[in-house]
């Protein structure tokens, strides 16, 4: 049946784009593409501090917990003073300070960038600057001082004058090596795929892919990767590269397998109007009815009324039922102009009522 015009006019803002192609047989990418190696993960470093030199805009005498931190400072250098006479200081300002290191590792002595945040009463961190303050291991009980955060402070949203940033302003205490390698079970390489590749097809893939065509040459074949679970693959060191194991995760991570199949998934952002599709979606046979605009899919379904509004029918041949229908009905739904507000609602229903089958999100 042929599309009527639309009574709507609003433009229709989906960002459908390539998601909605399937891959080619022969797509292949990298293992570096779509997993991570386990153990190398970022560490999340905090601590409190003061800032100084604000120019009246920081907490003010009245913040006991600000004053009680500047008191104890003045008196390890020597000059101590009491809360009263602190009473005027608005040029200080308790914060919240957290970095982290990356996932890569680092060794004392590099330095990482940190954020600092007001935690009371300050109206703008603009022209300040951080004394040194200990930094330590947010998931750790251990109060191991790992870092040292100091420096003056640069304002990047003009909307947010509680929040600073410091390029370069931790100094590492501590070294923070990247556990690549599990020794204790025999030399173990441990790769996680990223969320949207997990499945139990896919590990078995990877597993597959590293032992048919990893481009290692060993005197004797050698299987040396296993699936463990649907986002976990487990490979062997081999002796070969038992005294180099950084070149063996190397050429591992650039090892290329054919890309895997990933879950049928629709992400929607209703702020923005957004929808993204992956996999291949179907939908059951439905008849929509929204607003003044009525969609059939598939069939034979029952009809709810011709309504008055503009019609579509989407994959009403029973020999179409396996094709990806949500490319079809959000390519009717775009030649009709509907609004992204009534997107994302059908959208929504659809995956209430069932009858679209995918893992749906919204954010």
């Amino acid at each position: 049946m042929p599309i009527l015009h639309p009574c709507t006019t609003a433009a229709l803002a989906l960002a459908v784009l390539g998601t909605l192609l399937p891959a080619p047989a022969h797509a292949r990418v990298r293992l570096e593409n779509i997993c991570s190696v386990y153990g190398q993960k970022e560490v999340q470093l905090t601590g409190i501090g003061l800032v100084v030199g604000l120019d009246g805009t920081g907490d003010g005498g009245k913040n006991l917990p600000a004053m009680r931190a500047l008191g104890a400072i003045l008196a390890r250098k020597h000059s101590p003073a009491d809360l009263k006479e602190l009473s005027d200081a608005k040029n200080v300002a308790l914060v919240w300070i957290d970095a982290t290191v990356p996932r890569t590792g680092l060794r004392r002595g590099q330095r990482i960038d940190c954020y600092v945040s007001s935690m009371f009463g300050a109206k703008s961190l603009r022209g300040g600057r951080l004394l040194v303050s200990p930094l330590t291991q947010a998931a750790v009980s251990s109060e191991q001082v790992v870092g040292l955060a100091s420096g003056p402070l640069s304002i990047e949203d003009s909307q947010n004058q509680r929040t600073g940033r410091i390029a370069g302003g931790v100094v590492l205490e501590g070294n923070f090596p990247s556990l690549y390698l599990d020794r204790e079970r025999g030399n173990i390489v441990t790769l996680l795929l990223d969320p949207p590749y997990a499945s139990f097809g896919a590990a078995a893939t990877v597993a597959k892919g590293i032992n048919d065509d990893g481009g290692f040459r060993f005197e004797t074949s050698q299987t040396i990767a296993r699936a463990t679970g649907p986002g976990e693959v487990e490979v062997k060191l081999p002796d070969e590269y038992a005294d180099d194991p950084v070149t063996f995760v190397a050429l591992l991570m650039n090892v290329p397998i054919d890309n895997p199949q990933t879950e049928a998934r629709v992400v929607v952002n209703p702020r923005s109007g957004t929808v993204i599709v992956t996999g291949e979606v179907e939908i059951s046979p439905v008849v929509i009815a929204h607003k003044n605009l009525r969609i059939e899919i598939g069939g034979p379904v029952a009809s709810t009324g011709s309504g008055d509004g503009p019609f579509v029918t989407v994959m009403r041949d029973p020999a179409d039922y396996n094709t990806r229908q949500l490319e079809q009905l959000v390519a009717a739904l775009n030649e009709l102009r509907v609004p992204p507000d009534d997107v994302v609602a059908i959208l929504r229903e659809l995956h209430h009522s069932g009858k679209l089958h995918a893992v749906y999100e919204e954010r």
